[in-house]
């Protein structure tokens, strides 16, 4: 049987990271289950947790009055779920639900805030791995609003 250590350590998303640092998240770390359609979090909740996907795909979604729901992305094994958790005052911007039957880790956001502060060096492996995340997200969004929108005519 794995630990949640060895679990964490062996995702890409933390490829390389000292086992040290693995076992400082591992202690934040839960299982967790969600079952097709579930909600993972809502837009306006507290960021409690961020999710690393074993199984199945979630789709993080948008909703603006009088338009259907927006889908951002579709996550997938491997991938990770949820950064609001990073930046005050730590609040779901977007909902995520699980398209198929999901097995996540659960990484606690307070817990893990925590070990960032006390030890700097966990911190910025933690930073490392979130920056070029979100920058990736952005652009994403940025690319599906083009679409939605779309561009006026230059005439």
């Amino acid at each position: 049987m794995e630990t949640l250590e060895q679990i964490i350590l062996a995702q890409p998303f933390f490829a390389g990271l000292d086992p040290d640092i693995g076992a400082l998240i591992a202690g934040c770390a839960r299982n967790h289950s969600f079952e097709a359609d579930a909600y993972l979090f809502r837009e306006g909740e507290e960021a409690r947790e961020f999710y690393l996907l074993r199984e199945g795909d979630v789709s993080l979604e948008i909703h603006a009055a009088g338009r259907p729901t927006l889908v951002l992305g579709t996550m997938h094994p491997d991938d990770v779920v949820g950064a609001s958790w990073l930046v005050p005052p730590y609040r779901w911007n977007s909902d995520a639900r699980a398209r198929t039957r999901v097995r996540a880790l659960g990484i606690d956001a307070e817990c893990l805030r925590g070990k960032c502060e006390g030890d700097p060096r966990t911190g910025y492996a933690m930073m490392k791995r979130f920056a070029p995340l979100l920058v990736r997200r952005l652009h994403a969004a940025y690319l599906q609003l083009g679409d939605v929108y779309g561009r006026p005519d230059p005439a």
